[in-house]
């Protein structure tokens, strides 16, 4: 499991090792890296001496709308017949235990928790069929968005503010992402629980979709979509998501400045 951590003022990249409880620090690119596990250095810290971060740092971060079987009959549309496609900015992305700052714009917020998907290479028009070439792997997120969002089924500006998209706690590298269950809680409280098998588009057809009017950088993030369930969040409350194979990412709620 690949992380992103800061220790004593510098954020560097690391390789969990839960059975031992400690990090190990990656020596050299991680995008670079052709095997499961990279060459890592020496050093081993305890895991209660770092801070998790973000475990990438996006040029953007894709937003597929509408991509759950489940989410599209629970709001009564008829499923897309492709990708519907929203960017958000580099600076969307937040870590485990960083807040979502909601700055009272807009007026109401939903939570949407899902896969994330982070680039490994430069992808620009590839296939269905390439795709996993191109994955470095795969984190939970949880998307914040206002409560028109998907009212018709796009995707609008209502989603694009700092913060506004919490991801970690770490990428696992190798993972069979056809059929990985997801829940999400909000307060404890169970909003969400479905698989990645009530996806419209896979996996490989996202990238194929998303590469075709955007260069993919290494770091880049597509969110995969969220099952049904989605439901409001608001300022002082915790949200969780677990993806089988990953783990779980834990959030909470504030308002006032990103």
């Amino acid at each position: 499991m690949i992380i992103r951590y800061e220790r004593n003022g510098k954020v560097k990249h690391g390789w969990m090792v839960e059975a031992e409880n400690k990090v190990r620090v990656i020596e050299g690119d991680i995008y670079k890296v052709k095997a499961a596990k990279p060459i890592m250095t020496g050093l081993e810290l305890p895991l209660d001496e770092i801070v998790l971060k973000s475990p990438c740092t996006p040029s953007k971060v894709v937003g597929i709308g509408l991509n759950y079987r489940d989410r599209a009959e629970e709001m009564g549309i008829q499923p897309p017949a492709e990708p519907a496609i929203a960017v958000k900015s580099s600076a969307a992305p937040a870590g485990p235990g960083e807040p979502i700052v909601f700055p009272g714009r807009p007026h109401s917020l939903h939570f949407e928790g899902g896969l994330a998907v982070v680039i490994k290479k430069e992808a620009r028009h590839i296939t269905a069929e390439e795709a996993d070439e191109y994955i470095l792997g795969f984190t939970c997120a949880v998307e914040v968005a206002g409560g028109e969002r998907q009212h018709d089924g796009q995707q609008t500006e209502s989603g694009e503010a700092d913060s506004f998209c919490a991801l970690g706690p770490a990428i696992a590298a190798k993972l069979d992402y056809e059929d990985l269950r997801i829940v999400t809680r909000v307060n404890g409280e169970v909003r969400q629980d479905s698989s990645t098998r009530q996806m419209i588009f896979p996996i490989p057809r996202l990238l194929e979709a998303v590469s075709s009017i955007m260069t993919l950088l290494p770091g880049d993030v597509i969110l995969t979509g969220t099952p049904a369930g989605a439901g409001e969040l608001h300022p002082g409350d915790e949200i969780s998501v677990t993806v089988e194979g990953i783990g779980t990412l834990t959030t909470r709620v504030t308002a006032g400045k990103a």
